[in-house]
């Protein structure tokens, strides 16, 4: 019944996150802002629900491996994996404000969190480390930034965009409304099977929660970015496809951790550094692309290297242990 549950908890994830972008996206274009926009906030923010409600049910229930293991692991597949699969299919143009801006942001908030968790080192008090509920707050502080940010250029788009389609403009209101709430219920109850799933599978086989929280649970949120992008780059709105994987790690970091170390103060294992690296050179290894091919663009052959890369890191932590 535990593995039963499990399957279903990703069923309902998967779903829930589909409802909610789709629901959710109908309304924002409504604003007549940008895909790239709609990539970074709705659309990244949906796909990354599953991930916030796996992460503070995690906390609340004091399981700080699989909360922090689950936005780490789901930010390596969002670059490596998700952004690697959907280079292959089509070539993924980024725009020069997306280099100069929000990738920095996303390099930035791997530091911060990195530097948060570690911060006990500097103080030699022999304390654990951990990231702290005041350490929870100074990260949501700079997620309102990146949200304001957001605004600015949300706000700009508005005023280039005269006009909206009119199939969009007379699109039922209730249908969104429903499809956005019935997300929300999947996720939060698919959220809570996968935790009590994992963590279950994690003691009885004898495995570190931190471990399933890199691996099945960090795979298995990353399914409505990963979904959600490929569909994106078959439909040719590569804009939507790089703004979701790179909203998403945004969020992941500043938003769910940041909520879930305010409710409750996430013990840090120093196993975890490595993988922190391993975020901060997957957002390098965006950059490292666009420079080599002299093109904003991310190529099929960046994207083998991805994945391969992908699959280079889920060996080192299978050994690992």
């Amino acid at each position: 019944m535990t593995y039963l549950f499990l399957l279903l908890g990703f069923v309902l994830l998967i779903k829930g996150a589909d409802w909610l972008v789709n629901g959710a996206t109908a309304v924002a274009s409504r604003l007549g802002v940008s895909d790239l926009i709609i990539g970074l906030t709705i659309v990244s923010m949906g796909t990354s629900l599953p991930e916030l409600i796996i992460s503070v049910i995690a906390s609340a229930a004091g399981s700080s491996g699989l909360a922090t293991g689950n936005v780490l692991g789901s930010n390596i597949a969002n670059i490596l994996l998700i952004l690697g699969v959907t280079a292959i299919i089509c070539d993924l143009p980024v725009h020069r404000n997306t280099l100069l801006s929000e990738l920095p942001f996303s390099l930035a908030a791997a530091l911060l969190i990195g530097f948060l968790a570690n911060s006990a080192l500097a103080y030699e008090t022999g304390e654990a480390l951990s990231i702290s509920q005041g350490d929870g707050l100074i990260i949501l502080f700079f997620c309102s930034l990146f949200m304001m940010y957001i605004l600015v250029i949300a706000r700009e788009d508005q005023k280039k965009n005269t006009g909206l389609d009119d199939q969009v403009m007379h699109a039922p209101l209730t249908k969104n409304i429903v499809l956005i709430a019935a997300g929300i219920a999947s996720l939060f109850l698919g959220g809570k099977w996968v935790v009590d799933g994992a963590v279950y599978i994690a003691g009885w086989y004898g495995m570190s929660e931190t471990f399933i929280g890199l691996t099945v649970v960090a795979l298995g949120t990353s399914l409505p970015e990963l979904v959600t992008s490929v569909m994106a780059a078959l439909k040719k709105n590569t804009d939507i496809a790089v703004g979701n994987a790179i909203g998403s790690n945004i969020f992941n970091l500043l938003w769910i951790l940041g909520i879930s170390a305010v409710i409750r103060p996430l013990p840090f294992n120093v196993a975890s550094n490595t993988d922190i690296l391993v975020v901060i050179a997957s957002t390098c290894l965006i950059f490292l692309a666009l420079i080599i091919g002299k093109r904003l663009v991310i190529k099929r052959v960046e994207g083998i290297v991805f994945i391969l890369a992908y699959a280079a890191y889920l060996v080192f932590v299978i050994i690992r242990g």
